[in-house]
């Protein structure tokens, strides 16, 4: 359990497959991985998916906390989506996204890859694997 990247080369978007036991620690880990990740690809965009999680152990207080920091894509131009199909990590996200809204305007919380890949615009999209 934990965390994989996957990356589709062709619309240069980063995905963020989380699984299991989502906890502050997961998360506070996934956010050095993915700058190094979106750097390293030039992705144009990020998925964050949480459709895999089994049980959401965050506390509100590091959601805030981490809401205040630096994104982990820098660029605020870049959209990035959350895919949260679960009610309490849904609400987790739309709180992150409130409170991270000066840093991150292009942050959206959906509930499903289809619903994510729309908000892109795109159709189809191809991952891989991306370590």
């Amino acid at each position: 359990m934990g965390f994989r990247f996957e990356f589709d080369r062709a619309n240069k978007i980063l995905l963020v497959r989380v699984e299991g036991r989502l906890t502050d620690e997961l998360l506070g880990e996934t956010q050095g991985a993915i700058r190094t990740r979106s750097i390293a690809t030039d992705a144009r965009a990020g998925i964050f998916d949480l459709s895999l999680v089994t049980e959401v152990a965050l506390s509100t207080a590091f959601v805030s906390e981490l809401a205040k920091q630096e994104p982990a894509m820098a660029d605020p131009t870049r959209p990035r989506i959350i895919v949260a199909p679960g009610a309490v990590a849904f609400g987790l996200s739309r709180m992150f996204q409130m409170l991270g809204e000066s840093t991150r305007p292009l942050l959206e919380v959906v509930r499903s890859m289809d619903e994510a890949l729309a908000a892109l615009g795109i159709q189809a999209a191809h991952f891989e694997p991306f370590e």
